[in-house]
């Protein structure tokens, strides 16, 4: 078997054509990667009404959409927490803080999906990124929701140690006062009851 060997110069002008085909094959990976993970596009929405502390009402396409705030979880309105023993409202607080926060609107969020009660999650800011307020983080930061993922962590620890919203006192996760307002109803239902 005879081998085929390469001048000096062939090998120097093949080793740049590898270079530029492996650069071209990094530079359109790159490409690729920054058109899949940019972030969706913001759309200003009217505000119509601010349901609790984590959801609200907004016009789409001329549409009244519930919206859910991605992130946090809110104590519910009817939720009471304690501060120094004494129950308090605070959900409706959380409410007003989110309606203060939010003003009249219009909202620039960002929709992603929807949930199984078919609300439309979405992070909303009160103007264009990297303007305005991140009305979750915001919640979250004083104290008036709970990080339900990983996003707002760091906010959260802020609010419990400056006691701020539900910090201040005790509260019952929002989750799991939601399974308890929930329990009474199943048992109701039972046949076994």
């Amino acid at each position: 078997m005879m081998m085929r060997h390469l001048s000096p110069l062939s090998r120097r002008v093949w080793r740049k054509r590898l270079r530029a085909a492996g650069a071209a094959l990094l530079l359109a990976g790159l490409a690729f990667a920054a058109w899949f993970t940019r972030p969706l596009p913001a759309q200003s929405v009217p505000l119509v009404q601010v349901i609790d502390g984590d959801s609200l009402i907004v016009r789409l396409d001329g549409a009244r959409v519930t919206i859910r705030l991605t992130g946090i979880d809110a104590v519910e309105y009817r939720q009471l927490c304690t501060r120094v023993g004494v129950p308090w409202p605070c959900g409706r607080e959380a409410r007003q803080a989110l309606e203060r926060l939010a003003g009249r609107g219009p909202l620039h969020c960002t929709l992603t999906a929807k949930d199984r009660y078919d609300r439309t999650l979405a992070s909303c800011r009160t103007a264009p990124f990297p303007k305005g307020v991140d009305l979750g983080a915001e919640m979250v930061r004083q104290g008036w929701a709970v990080a339900s993922d990983t996003e707002y962590r760091g906010e959260e620890a802020g609010a419990e140690a400056a006691r701020r919203g539900i910090w201040q006192g005790g509260f019952t996760a929002p989750a799991d006062w939601r399974a308890a307002q929930e329990q009474p109803a199943t048992a109701a239902a039972s046949p076994d009851a």
